[in-house]
């Protein structure tokens, strides 16, 4: 997996931590690094698979250039799909679906493991001879 691409966002933890019942949209924000709308735009995609920028502009109330900065994350987090579709008057669309949910929590079970270990060696690794000690 490419960590610097979903490395998840530290800053967010003590939100997350300090949240009586975070939800989805909170801990996909803190593990993927993502936005608010952009989880939001996640979520909306499972609940309409094969939606296309069009669609989900309409649906979120969001202007379509924001709604395709949304899908490129979405997809670059491998937290959804694109496939194209001709159409029968010529030329084509792009129709988006959602990475399942339950292929999702995995994604966030494994870049939450990967992180931590991470932190964990870094942990490790501290000492007088590292010159980390102060940092």
């Amino acid at each position: 997996m490419d960590s610097s691409a979903s490395d998840p966002d530290p800053s967010r933890f003590r939100e997350l931590m300090i949240d009586d019942e975070p939800g989805v949209t909170d801990v996909m924000a803190c593990v993927f690094g993502v936005q608010h709308h952009e989880a939001r735009t996640y979520l909306v995609l499972l609940e309409t698979p094969g939606s296309t920028v069009a669609e989900l502009a309409d649906t979120l109330d969001r202007d379509r250039s924001n709604v395709n900065r949304s899908l490129t994350t979405l997809r670059e987090k491998n937290l959804a799909t694109r496939e194209r579709r001709l159409l029968d008057s010529g030329g084509h669309v792009y129709q988006y679906t959602a990475t399942p949910l339950s292929e999702a929590r995995e994604l966030m079970h494994e870049t939450l493991d990967e992180w931590t270990a991470y932190v964990h060696e870094r942990i490790d690794e501290f000492g007088p001879e590292t010159g980390d000690v102060g940092r």
